[in-house]
């Protein structure tokens, strides 16, 4: 499986959310499901995916799927 779809998995598995909705405009502000049971879930996933532990800071950076794509890239993770 590629990485985006690792990516994208994560999200249609925390979410319920079909692949063809996911954009740079799905998050916290768009998506009335995204709360911090949620983002904790979707960090979980994309530390299982991608065997990388994110920093705490970077947890409470994840409010949006172009968000998650710049923090992967920071622990060298290309989507």
């Amino acid at each position: 499986m590629e990485n985006i779809e690792k990516y994208n998995n994560a999200f249609v598995q925390v979410f319920g959310a079909k692949a063809e909705e996911l954009n740079d405009n799905y998050g916290k502000e768009t998506v009335d499901e995204w709360d911090s049971v949620h983002q904790l879930s979707l960090v979980a996933q994309f530390e299982d995916a991608f065997d990388i532990m994110l920093d705490p800071e970077d947890i409470m950076d994840l409010t949006s799927y172009a968000k998650g794509k710049e923090l992967l890239a920071k622990y060298e993770v290309v989507i």
